[in-house]
């Protein structure tokens, strides 16, 4: 099944969210090899493609687990929450429709 998971940025986490990016990516890029990776992507704070110095008010994943334990699993484990980037991490089941 398919979970979104919504990871929410602590105040001022842009230099944390630079420096654990790598290992936060590599765990991405291991999913969509494996098939099960929908969308990826950070929520920009302003409203433009690079927000610069602004930073960004989190990110969101699409992508396919097992069931909710091993999605919560997986999003718990994720650099970006050790790095201290994120101030919460929410996970729901997502049912997708389209495309």
């Amino acid at each position: 099944m398919w979970y979104a998971i919504k990871g929410t940025d602590r105040a001022n986490a842009l230099a944390a969210r630079q420096q654990a990016r790598p290992a936060h990516l590599a765990r991405l890029q291991a999913l969509a090899a494996e098939g099960r990776l929908k969308l990826a992507g950070p929520l920009p704070a302003i409203d433009a493609e690079d927000p610069g110095p602004a930073g960004f008010t989190g990110s969101l994943v699409v992508a396919e687990f097992a069931d909710l334990a091993a999605a919560r699993a997986w999003a718990d484990a994720d650099p970006y929450l050790e790095a201290g980037v994120y101030s919460q991490v929410d996970v729901w089941p997502f049912r997708l429709v389209l495309p």
